[in-house]
């Protein structure tokens, strides 16, 4: 059964409580008017607060700038639910990223928190990357190197896709829809399947999107919250 959970659960007592919503009913992370629901986590920012935010609202859309480097993490917590997310670059290829069971911030490179990343970078959407946490494919060693090297802060953090090609031409919107049910995850980009991981090591937390590096543009960020796995999304 879905619940949104208060972040006691997950980093002492420290991220707010959220309302319960049915399963089945829209959550629509990105209002299309500010980042109200989000906050933005960048460490170029603790110097200088009022420098440059690396996440905007413009045109109706949600625009990840690229840098500096940060994330925008919505202030409640998930567990059990789609989350749906249709993204393009705007100009050249590059790296942004979507974090799924995010807790404690910072906990890599002083930059980026405990998570399991679902990757956007153009030509690799649906790679993992383990931040602080881990999930299981199969072929693992294949897909993420000899066992011995594997790690989550450092070590072969990441697990190759089931396959490339799925993505659309650049500057064309893409439809990324990432399943968190349980202890699994599976990725589908444009109605492919890329990848589907289980016994990952968190199975609730807050949701983030990446600045790194490239700007990226978000025309909807949207989470409904289910019981089950599905099949396709």
């Amino acid at each position: 059964m879905f619940r949104i959970v208060c972040a006691a659960a997950l980093v002492a007592c420290l991220l707010p409580t959220a309302e319960a919503f049915a399963e089945g009913e829209t959550i629509r992370l990105f209002n299309g008017r500010d980042l109200g629901g989000w906050s933005i986590d960048a460490p170029a920012l603790d110097e200088d607060p009022d420098g440059r935010k690396p996440f905007v609202v413009r045109d109706g859309l949600l625009v990840s700038l690229g840098t500096p480097g940060g994330h925008l993490v919505t202030d409640a917590a998930y567990e059990d639910y789609r989350l749906v997310v249709e993204y393009r670059f705007t100009g050249a290829g590059g790296n942004c990223g979507v974090l799924v069971h995010m807790s404690e911030p910072r906990v890599l490179y002083g930059m980026f928190p405990a998570s399991i990343e679902v990757q956007m970078q153009s030509g690799d959407a649906g790679d993992f990357w383990c931040i602080g946490e881990d999930i299981t494919t199969p072929d693992m060693e294949r897909r993420r190197g000899p066992r011995d090297k594997w790690g989550t802060v450092e070590g072969n953090r990441r697990i190759l896709n089931l396959t490339d090609g799925a993505e659309h031409a650049l500057g064309e919107w893409n439809r990324m829809t990432i399943e968190c049910v349980g202890d699994q995850v599976k990725v589908w980009v444009n109605g492919e399947l890329v990848n589907h991981g289980h016994d990952a090591t968190a199975t609730r937390g807050k949701v983030a999107l990446q600045a790194e590096g490239t700007e990226v543009e978000f025309r909807k960020v949207e989470l409904t919250p289910i019981g089950e796995p599905s099949a396709a999304p």
